[in-house]
């Protein structure tokens, strides 16, 4: 699948905050009062809302603009000087004297938040700030591909930089996505896409919403107050339901393999969103491409991005998972097997490799896999083709197919990924994968393990798994034979 958004710019409205991040350790509890003394190790900074939509259509190749308020203060230059690396023009913020920059100071010890700090003013948006912001975006929109309102409910998103910002879209053709804070709706009216997660449809509505018709009924309900195109519903690990006017409504279960942490996969979501539309796939299809960008980013630790290359691969692996067609096995092709392996390695995710022909099923492969799978947190098995078989083993065998072959094997859950060599040995799989543990039956006592010499000098391990004994494939072949003779 080929996809290029360096071409598409996105403007981005929306509330731009500083995410701070103090890390450290909790060994005692104060003197002072009954709360933990943490002493801090580092200090991380990011961008935060409105601006972590930036973050996310860098991360996937696109051009973003940013427009929101900043205060004149130091979070202030922090942010700018942020986006300046990033190489993101900030002669679109608007700062003000009447607020503070917003930020965010979490404070961590052991992966725990402690707990978190916010500088910000709750007071409503003044009116020379309204000014600013609309000639802001009066300037900026005729250089959009496409806007993104992303309102975190303090202040930029006001009713009148809303109805300003959606009027000139319109009237140039751009389409407008909405993440949206308000519960009313007609606030954000015709927008092209509103992105609300299942908690703020629910209150969008007045009631909770359970079942998947619950849900297809309060999106129509909420289609009609907005007069737009669509509305997008996400729904954490069950997925997204899509209703457009005048098309049957889509829904699609998440793919994420993990789901670590769910901190802005809204973002992710309406970023990857705003450019697959601005690129010409419709909402459908660009939903089924968010849908991947946020199951590559719930399973990352942290306000994270996904990038263009993670998704494809992403996409692809969905494919080789929804096919159910036996031409069309779960067989990872090498380059899909390395680029999974990369991002399993990148999550300090323990990787195990096993190999054999894995012909006919038997208790005794059964047993060697879930051994295999006690050594690591992800197991790949690497089939021989074929045609490897007939060399190894003659020309009657294999007795099952590849794809077949292949088919039962993804099937077992101690399994995770399944890819095919056609050589004798797998060593040049091993060699491009380099796995951290690389497993073979017990039956290998005494010989040597191919791939153990490249695994051990990366600092891996070699497994020799318990096997349950009487059982091969060899051994089962000849007693159907003798039974049928």
């Amino acid at each position: 699948m080929m996809m290029d958004f360096s071409n598409i710019t996105i403007l981005c409205i929306g509330d731009v905050m500083l995410d701070r991040f103090y890390y450290g350790d909790v060994e005692r509890i104060s003197p002072e009062a009954p709360v933990p003394v943490l002493r801090l190790n580092h200090t991380k900074e990011m961008l935060g809302g409105a601006g972590n939509v930036t973050n996310n259509i860098l991360s996937l190749g696109g051009k973003p603009i940013l427009i929101g308020l900043l205060g004149e203060d130091n979070y202030a230059a922090v942010i700018c000087d942020l986006l300046n690396k990033k190489e993101v023009d900030s002669k679109y913020l608007v700062c003000s004297n009447k607020r503070p920059t917003i930020c965010k100071s979490r404070f961590i010890a052991a992966n725990q938040q402690v707990i978190r700090a916010d500088h910000e003013s709750q007071r409503p948006i003044h009116d020379e700030e309204i000014k600013r912001l609309i000639k802001s975006i009066d300037q900026a929109l005729p250089h959009a591909n496409a806007i993104v309102l992303s309102d975190y409910g303090k202040g930029v998103c006001c009713d009148a930089v809303v109805r300003h910002t959606i009027n000139k879209a319109r009237d140039a053709g751009i389409p407008v996505f909405v993440d949206p804070k308000s519960n009313d709706f007609s606030h954000y009216q015709y927008a092209t896409c509103i992105t609300p997660n299942l908690k703020e449809a629910s209150e969008a509505v007045g009631r909770p919403l359970k079942s998947d018709e619950e849900i297809e009924i309060a999106a129509k309900e909420l289609l009609n107050i907005t007069q737009g195109e669509a509305i997008l519903i996400t729904r954490s690990e069950k997925g997204m339901t899509l209703v457009e006017r005048d098309k049957p409504t889509k829904t699609i279960p998440s793919k994420a393999r993990e789901i670590f942490d769910v901190s802005g996969a809204g973002d992710t979501v309406i970023a990857t969103l705003s450019l697959g539309v601005a690129s010409g796939l419709s909402i459908s299809e660009s939903m089924q491409f968010a849908n991947a960008a946020a199951g590559v980013v719930v399973a990352k630790i942290g306000t994270a991005t996904a990038s263009l290359s993670e998704v494809l691969a992403e996409l692809e692996a969905q494919f080789i998972d929804d096919a159910s067609d036996v031409i069309k096995p779960n067989i990872l092709t090498h380059d899909q097997i390395y680029n999974q392996v990369t991002q399993w390695k990148k999550r300090k995710l323990v990787v195990g490799f096993t190999n054999g022909c894995f012909d006919i099923l038997h208790p005794g492969h059964v047993t060697l896999l879930k051994n295999a799978k006690l050594h690591c947190d992800k197991l790949i098995v690497a089939l021989n083709t074929d045609q490897s078989i007939r060399r190894l083993k003659g020309k009657e065998r294999p007795i099952n197919n590849l794809n077949a072959r292949a088919q039962i094997i993804a099937a077992l859950r101690y399994v995770d990924a399944v890819t095919a060599f056609d050589e004798d040995t797998p060593l040049k799989l091993v060699e491009a994968l380099r796995p951290n543990v690389l497993i073979k039956g017990g039956d290998y006592q005494g010989k040597e393990v191919v791939g153990s010499e490249i695994v051990q000098k990366e600092g891996g391990r070699v497994i020799l798994a318990d096997l349950q004994i009487g059982f091969s494939t060899t051994n089962m072949i000849e007693r159907i034979r003798q039974s049928n003779s």
